[in-house]
Formats: structure tokens, sequence, C-alpha cells
């Protein structure tokens, strides 16, 4: 799986130009087909369907799909959506009220929540290191009422020092930011080191 930009027609033109490389080998990758029709829910009830590209690698010949940033991998939902329910549970409210707000199901939104709990300050150091990279003199998130809390932080403070370093990045949200940041993996494994 490897998280590329939300625009099918630059991602094909990176794909034919050799421009999009494996992340094992570092070799070209090609085009190889489509992944399956995919629903997607999104902001205010929207639903639409994607269907990724697959590549595969023009050295070792392992086949990857090509997730649009706005994805996050083995997600129904977009990433801005999973976002505002994880920024709703920094807030102090269950599952329960954030499945509510959202008009989501319970089960849906309390796997986010322990998935990210789970991963919470390792999500946080990676955010922290991204804003001390990124930050001419940065200034870290106080710590919060709980881990979850404090990795919400870092990555909105993360995505600021992005936006004062590129201001394109203003139009871009901190959710599809931060999973840009680490391939997608804020619910799904542990990120490596920057």
């Amino acid at each position: 799986m490897l998280i590329v930009d939300a625009d099918a027609v630059r991602v094909e033109r990176q794909l034919l130009a050799g421009e999009l490389t494996c992340p094992s080998c570092g070799a070209p990758l090609v085009p190889w087909g489509h992944g399956r029709l995919r629903e997607v829910r999104g902001d205010l009830g929207v639903r639409w369907f994607v269907r990724p590209r697959r590549s595969r690698c023009s050295g070792c010949q392992v086949t990857h799909v090509l997730l649009p940033e706005a994805l996050w991998p083995r997600r129904m939902d977009a990433a801005e959506v999973i976002g505002a329910g994880l920024e709703i549970a920094a807030l102090g409210m269950g599952h329960r009220q954030v499945a509510a707000c959202l008009g989501l199901s319970d089960g849906t939104v309390r796997g986010w929540i322990r998935r990210f709990r789970s991963r919470s300050e390792d999500v946080r150091r990676y955010f922290t290191v991204t804003l001390v990279a990124l930050a001419v003199d940065p200034v870290m998130p106080e710590p919060a009422a709980s881990p979850l809390s404090d990795a919400v932080s870092a990555i909105a403070a993360a995505h600021r020092a992005a936006a004062m370093k590129w201001p394109q990045m203003n139009t871009v949200s901190r959710w599809v930011f931060a999973g840009r940041a680490i391939d997608g993996r804020v619910l799904t494994c542990t990120p490596s080191a920057n």
C-alpha cells in the first residue's frame, strides 16, 4: 500500500513516467490494473466510490495499491471523518457520543478510538519529531488530559508548522497531512521513526 496524491490524473502521469518508486527496493513502479471498487463515507454523509490504482515494482515484482491520500488503509471512512472523531474523543467524549455526533455506528467509532489510543504515544512522538524538523522555532503543545489528546495536539502542531513552511499546506486538512506523513498508518500500525 502506498499513499499517493488524490488527483488520479497526476498519479497516472507519475506512474507512467516512473516517478513513483517501490517503498521496499526503490525501483520504479509500473501500472498493474486496479483494485476493487470501494465505497467511502465522507463528511456530512457524502458517499463516493474509489477504485484504487494498482502498480507493480519493476525491480522486486511486488504489487502495491496506490491509495489516494484522503483515505487510510482498511477504512471505509475518509481521513477527515476519522480525524473528526478522534478530535471529538480528544475532548473527553466517549465513543457513543462521538458516534452520535458523526452519525456512525458505535462499533466503528470505538474501533478507531481503541486503535488510535493504543498507538497514541508512537503517533505523538512521530509528529513531535516532525514538528521540530519543520518549524524554525517550534512551539510544543501543552500536555493534554490523555495520551490520545496529546497525539491529536501533536498532529495539529505539526500540520501548522508544515503550513508555515509551505503555505499550500493550508489547503490540506491535518488528517490528510497526518495520513500522508506516515503512509496512512495513523490507525493500522506503529509509524517508523523520521
